[in-house]
C-alpha cells in the first residue's frame, strides 16, 4: 500500500503543455480516494493551473493534491477552498544573469540552434530556468520530432554542466532544459515533500516518462523510490488504475 503517488506532468499526464484530458483528471480523482496525489514538474504555477488544477472535475480530493512546480521548488496546496502557496525559493538576479549567458553560449557552441522557433526559448521561472529549445509556444508536432531520443539535449546538457559548476541541469518534457540550484532536482522536491506532507519516502511511489540517467525523473529512482517509467499519458491510466484497484 502507497499513502502517495508522485507523477512527472509533461509527457506523463498530459502531452507537453497541454491541459490533462478528461479521462485523466476522472482517473486522478479515483486515485485521490485510495492515496494522496503529487505531481512535480518544471513548469511554473500559472502552467499547473491552467493543465492540472482548473481541468480536475469536481469531486476530486484537492486536499490530498500537492502540486510542485519548478521541480519542487515550490509547492502549492488545497486549503480554505483555494491553491496557496507553502514555499518558494528563488534565484538572484546575479545567478539569473549568469546563467542566461551560459545558454546563450552553449548553443553556439554545440550548434543546436533550431531554423524556427515559437515565442520565447528562455523562461525564468523565479527558482528555475528553463529552456525550450524551439521556445515555449511551438506546437507538439514540431517538439516530438525535434529530440524524441533526448540526444541534442544530451549535447547541450553536458555543455552547460561545465559553464555551470554547482547547479542541477535536468533534461525534462519534449525539448526542455531545466536549471536549478545546487542539489534542487525532483529528489529534492520529494524529500520536501516527504516534510511537508508527514508521508515517508518508502509510502511514496513516483510514475515518470523521464526514469533514466540523465533524465529530470531520474532522481526519484536514484532517491530509492518505486518508480514506474511510461511512455506516454496513456501509459500513466494504466498505471493509475492498477494502484486504484490494488489499494481498495
Amino acid at each position: 500500500m502507497k499513502q502517495l503517488v508522485a507523477f512527472d506532468l509533461d509527457g506523463t499526464l498530459a502531452e507537453s503543455k497541454q491541459a490533462i484530458k478528461e479521462d485523466m483528471g476522472e482517473a486522478l480523482a479515483d486515485l485521490l480516494t485510495v492515496a494522496h496525489v503529487a505531481v512535480i514538474s518544471g513548469g511554473d504555477w500559472p502552467q499547473f493551473d491552467k493543465q492540472v488544477a482548473s481541468r480536475l472535475p469536481e469531486r476530486a480530493d484537492r486536499s490530498k493534491l500537492w502540486l510542485m512546480p519548478t521541480t519542487g521548488t515550490k509547492l502549492y496546496t488545497y486549503r480554505d477552498s483555494k491553491w496557496g502557496t507553502v514555499y518558494a525559493e528563488l534565484f538572484s538576479d546575479e545567478q539569473k544573469q549568469k546563467i542566461l549567458t551560459a545558454f546563450d553560449e552553449s548553443l553556439k557552441s554545440t550548434g543546436f540552434v533550431p531554423e524556427q522557433t515559437w515565442g520565447e526559448r528562455i523562461e525564468d521561472r523565479g527558482s528555475q530556468i528553463t529552456f525550450s529549445a524551439l521556445g515555449q509556444e511551438a506546437p507538439i508536432h514540431a517538439k516530438e520530432v525535434w529530440d524524441p531520443d533526448f540526444a541534442k539535449r544530451k549535447v547541450i546538457q553536458a555543455d552547460l554542466k561545465k559553464r555551470l559548476p554547482g547547479l542541477s541541469i535536468n533534461m525534462g518534457g519534449a525539448t526542455s532544459i531545466d536549471i536549478t540550484q545546487e542539489g534542487v532536482d525532483k529528489a529534492y522536491g520529494l524529500k520536501r515533500l516527504r516534510d511537508e506532507s508527514g508521508i515517508p519516502l518508502d509510502a511514496m511511489m513516483f510514475v515518470g516518462d523521464a526514469i533514466f540517467p540523465g533524465g529530470n525523473d531520474y532522481p526519484a529512482k536514484e532517491l530509492g523510490l518505486d518508480t514506474v517509467r511510461v511512455r506516454d499519458p496513456q501509459d500513466t491510466l494504466g498505471v493509475i488504475a492498477t494502484v486504484v484497484a490494488c489499494q481498495k
